[in-house]
């Protein structure tokens, strides 16, 4: 493969075309979601704003309707946090993170589960799901009555370590009954019973993997891939699909690779204002994340349910932070900028902003409000790599 050089510039704009952020794409949410193989969803209605800043014409109903009819589902994959993705891709990729659970697990619980049989374990919380589902603190209860004496915490999360399990609605759903309340889990296999898709060959598997983050993220360096996947060992699965791969020389000399027919748009391309969820991918799944945060501030990581606090990005690079209030009977939308705004920036993104409340805030009467650059104490308060 021969390297071409990128830009910074350019690799930023070829990234925001692969993560949607330069239009709105007309694209079914559905389609969105398996483009971008899985949303973060730690935030339950954070998708929620990360579909509407993607896609032209998102309604709320849009994404409620796919959990409800079991077209996408809510559960630990990459990195072993929650995700939001189709179900076929759960069934075809969920194999490859076994053994990631597996060291989590020994790392955070092994030492409350010395002496337990795992493959006891396992059945019996099989046994116990498969009559509906549970909260972690529910499995618990029911686990310690088999194991008294151990850390009723610690048997519930190697549960839902070793078992493939999907988080069930309502949680994630748009509204009052989406946000408050435990996780209740489910095993995959009964939430999904008309999906018969079987095990993939495990090569065949992380081929496509890789591909399919090159197609929304590229291009991107081995090393980005694994902090997207938290898989190792990938640069044996890109020298294997090295035909099929262009290699490019990122700002700094990064070596990059991305498929062969990806877009890579002008770099001259305007990027309008994209407001983004709390735990956006596109902040999240780089190892090196300066194509899109130039001054490297760490991502906050605000807690809640979603939908009410995020980053903004101007020209194409988080240059703000946002976040909603509200009333009864009103909504405000704050923006705090770290550098202060243009007019016409100011313009464009009072107009987006707007957009975002009309979203967000649809019963409500609504007011955007850009404070002082650099007035962001309380993002940096809780925020978290």
């Amino acid at each position: 493969m021969t390297a071409d050089q990128l830009s910074a510039r350019a690799l930023n704009r070829a990234t925001l075309d692969r993560q949607l952020l330069l239009r709105r794409d007309a694209r079914p949410a559905r389609q969105a979601i398996e483009h971008l193989t899985a949303l973060q969803a730690q935030a339950p209605l954070a998708p929620y704003v990360g579909l509407w800043t993607r896609l032209s014409g998102f309604r709320h109903q849009h994404l409620q309707d796919l959990l409800t009819e079991r077209s996408v589902v809510r559960a630990h994959l990459l990195r072993n946090t929650i995700h939001l993705l189709t179900a076929e891709d759960f069934l075809f990729f969920r194999a490859l993170f076994q053994p990631l659970r597996d060291r989590g697990l020994a790392g955070n619980f092994g030492r409350h589960l010395t002496g337990v049989d795992l493959a006891e374990l396992q059945h019996a919380a099989t046994a116990l799901l498969s009559r509906g589902p549970l909260t972690r603190p529910q499995l618990a209860t029911r686990l310690a009555e088999r194991w008294p004496g151990r850390d009723p915490a610690s048997l519930a999360y190697a549960a839902t370590h070793l078992l493939s399990l999907v988080q069930v609605p309502p949680r994630g759903l748009w509204g009052s009954r989406g946000r408050g309340g435990q996780a209740s889990f489910v095993l995959a296999d009964a939430w999904l019973d008309g999906c018969d898709l079987l095990p993939p060959d495990p090569a065949r598997a992380l081929d496509q993997l890789v591909l399919r983050y090159l197609s929304g993220y590229g291009p991107a360096s081995v090393n980005d891939i694994q902090a997207w996947s938290g898989l190792s060992r990938l640069r044996e699965v890109t020298d294997r699909l090295g035909p099929r791969l262009r290699a490019f020389t990122g700002p700094g000399g990064a070596a990059l690779l991305d498929l062969a027919d990806a877009p890579r748009p002008d770099p001259d391309v305007l990027a309008p204002p994209r407001f983004l969820p709390e735990y956006d991918n596109l902040l999240l799944s780089f190892a090196e994340r300066s194509r899109v945060i130039p001054h490297g501030r760490p991502v906050p990581l605000p807690p809640g349910h979603g939908a009410t606090a995020g980053t903004l990005l101007v020209h194409g690079f988080w240059q703000a932070n946002w976040k909603v209030t509200k009333a009864p009977d009103r909504a405000a939308l704050h923006i705090v900028p770290f550098r202060p705004f243009g007019p016409a920036e100011a313009v464009a993104v009072a107009a987006e902003g707007s957009r975002l409340l009309e979203f967000a805030a649809p019963a409500a009467a609504h007011d955007v409000r850009v404070l002082a650059a650099g007035n962001d104490t309380d993002a940096r308060d809780r925020s978290g790599s």
